[in-house]
């Protein structure tokens, strides 16, 4: 393995960490952003499902620009536009200054999302095996990270801008200066590009895979905004207990993501996927029927696991379904547009279960997601290589695919 590559892979991983701590940042401190901007309760829910449907635009807008320029070039200045814009949402004082800031976030969190992804699947490519899911670990631990970060700030109750500044100061430089060693794919001329698209990209067999996106963002995002209000208010935890369950998620998201690419390799990406799929089934059922809060505090823990290894695969199946049809260049419009449902999935996911929970039960809710999330188990073979598969003695040598550095600008 040349030392490019693994500059790039650690180079990489450090971009997808920053990315979750700015991300933890935002959310976590939405009720202090309320307070600070004086945003209603009515208005709230416009600010915050404007941040997903400007995400979506700008990843489908990235797959148009990777066409003309590479996927690094898009993740190196999209990154420092998403730390500027988290600061602004801190600094700002009138509601105008909190909607660009939103905006810019929006937009470039799209744009990132998709291109690190797409170098993460070339990565995998050129690597030929599966390292996808360690992408998404130092995503946890950057998700873990902000989090903390941002109790510190609540706790202490410091001014949004005091919390964010130096994390800013920090993460900014670091991630310009570890920018300097992503590694994009093998380049392909554009005739050739052009000819392969159609196939590569078109919805029928992204279907399946956009459908487990989808899935398994309703299930985090019912995770990320309904964990504490279902531990409290139904089985009947303290308040300080109610804070216990998300990070206990993200831990173990953490935990499945680190080793989840050894199972890929050992055992094959549908067994792996189907057995994510259970064990965050099995988790739902536990959190619906759970008589007290620490069997709640299981059931967390099970769909932490379980999640975990869904998204990460689903962008690695899409990228090598795509190569087998079209070449790297329709692996990255296909991650584009599968990312798109990343930002569908936690806007169905939060507000179906809290309407489920009002008409019905919040127990109740939390079956919709359990069913859903079976449907990946139907979705399954479409995470199959063909005719190679990643790791299982079917490895493809270390050095296919290598593609530049991205030195320059």
């Amino acid at each position: 393995m040349t030392d490019v590559l693994r500059r790039g892979r650690v180079s990489l991983a450090f971009g997808f960490l920053v990315q979750g701590v700015a991300f933890a940042l935002l959310v976590t401190r939405i009720p202090a952003i309320q307070d600070r901007y004086a945003v209603s309760d009515a208005l709230l829910p416009v600010f915050l499902a404007a941040v997903p449907i400007l995400a979506g635009i700008g990843s489908v807008t990235t797959e148009r620009l990777v066409r003309r320029v590479p996927p690094s070039r898009v993740l190196r200045w999209s990154q420092p536009v998403v730390l500027l814009a988290l600061l602004g949402v801190g600094a700002g004082e009138h509601m105008a200054v909190l909607a660009g800031a939103l905006a810019a976030f929006g937009l470039a969190v799209g744009a990132l999302d998709a291109s690190m992804n797409m170098l993460g699947v070339s990565l995998q490519r050129a690597y030929g095996r599966s390292i996808m899911l360690s992408f998404h670990a130092a995503y946890s631990l950057g998700g873990i990270a902000g989090a903390s970060l941002a109790w510190a700030g609540a706790h202490w109750e410091l001014a949004l801008w005091v919390s964010y500044l130096p994390v800013v100061s920090v993460l900014l430089p670091a991630a310009l200066a570890g920018s300097r060693w992503y590694v994009d794919g093998s380049e392909r001329p554009p005739a050739e590009t052009s000819k392969g698209e159609g196939t590569a990209v078109g919805l029928t067999w992204m279907v399946p895979l956009c459908l487990v996106m989808t899935v398994a963002y309703i299930g985090d995002s019912t995770v990320s905004n309904w964990s504490a209000k279902y531990l409290q208010d139904v089985l009947g935890g303290s308040e300080q207990l109610a804070t216990v369950p998300y990070n206990v998620y993200m831990v173990t998201t953490l935990l499945g993501r680190t080793i989840g690419d050894v199972g890929v390799r050992r055992f094959g990406a549908v067994a792996v996927v189907r057995a994510g799929a259970l064990v965050a089934a099995v988790g739902f059922a536990v959190v619906a029927g759970a008589p007290g809060a620490w069997m709640g505090m299981l059931g967390f823990t099970l769909l932490g696991l379980g999640l975990c290894v869904l998204v990460p695969q689903t962008f690695a199946a899409a990228g090598r379904r795509a190569d087998e049809r079209g070449g790297p260049g329709a692996s990255d419009a296909a991650v584009a547009r599968l990312n798109v449902f990343n930002y569908v999935g936690f806007l169905i996911g939060s507000p179906l279960v809290g309407a489920l929970g009002d008409v019905w039960s919040y127990r109740g809710a939390m079956l919709v997601p359990m069913v859903l999330v079976l449907v990946t188990l139907v979705c399954a073979r479409s995470f199959a290589p063909q005719p190679d598969r990643y790791g299982g003695g079917h490895e493809r040598p270390h050095t296919a695919d290598v593609g530049r550095g991205s030195n320059g600008l």
